[in-house]
């Protein structure tokens, strides 16, 4: 009658053990940023530099704003007539 049941020989060695759940969301965080990263770079070349280059335009719009505030303009003057 044993032979009627092969495969459930040597089947505790098949299961896998589940991790804690502190564990498990660990890497379901962890995972869910490297889907995020990887959906924000999808089609970009060049990632580092658009980078580089947002944080560029953030700080020339900061000394913008600080310059405008400050009443000092900063820009090109217009000479009218």
């Amino acid at each position: 009658m044993g032979m009627c049941l092969p495969c459930l020989n040597g089947a505790h060695e098949d299961v896998v053990e589940t991790p804690d759940p502190e564990t498990r969301r660990k890497q379901l965080a962890e995972a869910a940023e490297k889907r995020q990263k990887e959906a924000t770079n999808r089609g970009i070349k060049n990632p580092e530099a658009l980078e580089r280059k947002k944080k560029k335009l953030e700080e020339m719009e900061k000394q913008a704003k600080v310059s405008e505030v400050s009443g000092q303009g900063g820009g090109l003057k217009w000479q009218v007539g």
